[in-house]
């Protein structure tokens, strides 16, 4: 019979190198599947419906909040929201899967509130506000009001971390790799 899989929830604000570092615990070769998440947005380019996405219309997205099949979901935009089903879940933890889950901090509270033990949830902290303002000014791909929001999100973000269960601080982008990599070793073989 297969061992069921266990949840690694990730969260940090916008520019704190998470997705690089969940990135790198791929690369290294651990266990681990994303959570297919839904959205009401269209299809991109070559994407498949319950590849990348399970695409839903805004209605469908609607319906299915109403009847609470979301672990956790966001509108983005008026009318697009993204969100990781809860029956998506449930079957890759049944098939034994680890599942990566890449949430904002709302979200990754409320899984972890779920789950507790069989989830670990980690914050990705930029060093400083000031390191992250210049890590986003340096990506050269937002305009200085768009930054301006980061930050004042990052603060918001930033007050949830004492509640997740590590804080991997990315100051040094090798440091931070191999940390999340030994934590989330140590949370698998548990």
């Amino acid at each position: 019979m297969n061992k069921e899989g266990k949840l690694l929830i990730f969260s940090a604000p916008s520019g704190s190198g998470k997705s690089t570092i969940i990135k790198s615990l791929f690369d290294r070769g651990l266990p681990l599947s994303f959570s297919i998440s839904a959205t009401s947005r269209p299809p991109r380019g070559q994407e498949k419906n319950g590849v990348e996405y399970f695409f839903l219309t805004e209605d469908e997205f609607r319906q299915k909040i109403k009847e609470g099949d979301f672990l956790e979901y966001m509108e983005v935009y008026p009318g697009r929201f993204y969100g990781t089903l809860k029956s998506q879940v449930e079957q890759q933890l049944a098939a034994g899967q680890n599942i990566v889950l890449d949430v904002d901090v709302c979200g990754g509270m409320s899984i972890k509130s779920l789950y507790g033990d069989k989830a670990l949830s980690i914050f990705i902290q930029p060093p400083s506000i000031d390191e992250l303002q210049r890590r986003l000014e340096k990506r050269g791909t937002d305009s200085p009001a768009v930054i301006s929001d980061r930050i004042a999100r990052a603060k918001y973000e930033l007050s949830f971390a004492p509640k997740y269960d590590r804080i991997i601080v990315n100051d040094a982008l090798e440091d931070a790799e191999r940390e999340a990599y030994d934590c989330v070793s140590a949370f698998l073989r548990k």
